[in-house]
């Protein structure tokens, strides 16, 4: 029988897949035909820029964290690899929030700043969740599933119930894998992020309330990704529990 914490994080990981696979609600397909026609009316070429330049800046940050996140954590109960995780994500959090706040008072072009600076907080937590899990983020298999982990977090219910199945059943997945990860999708993966934080950054560029918005919407982005982040691996820390083979029927 499972010990009462993870059946804590049996029972949260339950209500979260819940809620990954709802399918989307009217006012869900709503935003997305809107979002859609917006970035229909985007020239070819902006498009492709975007997506190279998100891909770069995505690119150097996963590259400097394989080099500077610590070793995997093995050996350790899950409830001690939550403690950890939930101690990074408070401490990310609180720097994506003060960031947030200095480049929203900052007004626009200062706010301009915070993209590459926010986009490389939440790449660099996923790195530490992952190690605390027990994940070796050197395999760039696992560096595609934090991609993934946040494409999951920040994209329309459409893209997330599809994203979800692909993780939900990640170990036999990654099996068909190229051995790079060229095949990517990175124009899905920046449209869905830009079009995800548009609303709950614009206000950010406006004086005076833009310090606020700012810190606010940091804040909760973050607290989004950490509670992606971590039932993504609850979801894969009981995948592997049921596949062992109980010690009775080995003898």
């Amino acid at each position: 029988m499972p010990a009462p914490t993870e059946e804590q994080a049996h029972a949260a990981l339950h209500a979260w897949q819940q809620q990954m696979q709802r399918p989307p609600t009217r006012l869900n397909r709503f935003a997305r035909r809107v979002q859609l026609r917006l970035n229909a009316l985007l020239p070819e070429r902006v498009h492709q820029a975007i997506t190279a330049a998100i891909k770069q800046m995505v690119r150097g940050v996963l590259f400097s964290s394989t080099h500077t996140t610590r070793r995997p954590l093995l050996g350790a109960p899950l409830a001690t690899r939550e403690a950890e995780v939930r101690t990074r994500i408070r401490d990310y959090r609180m720097m994506a929030t003060a960031e947030g706040a200095v480049t929203g008072a900052g007004g626009f072009l200062l706010g301009l700043a915070d993209f590459p600076l926010l986009l490389g907080f939440k790449i660099k937590l996923l790195f530490e969740v992952a190690t605390l899990y027990g994940y070796d983020v050197r395999d760039y298999s696992e560096r595609l599933y934090l991609l993934y982990v946040f494409q999951l977090a920040f994209s329309s219910q459409h893209t997330r119930n599809a994203t979800y199945h692909r993780l939900s059943d990640w170990e036999a997945y990654r099996l068909t894998l190229p051995p790079e990860a060229a095949d990517f999708d990175w124009r899905t993966f920046q449209q869905e992020y830009r079009d995800y934080i548009d609303l709950a950054k614009m206000a950010q560029l406006v004086p005076v309330i833009g310090a606020a918005v700012g810190a606010l919407a940091n804040y909760k982005l973050m607290e989004q990704l950490g509670e992606t982040a971590m039932n993504c691996y609850r979801m894969r820390h009981f995948a592997a529990e049921d596949l062992q083979v109980p010690t009775a029927l080995l003898e």
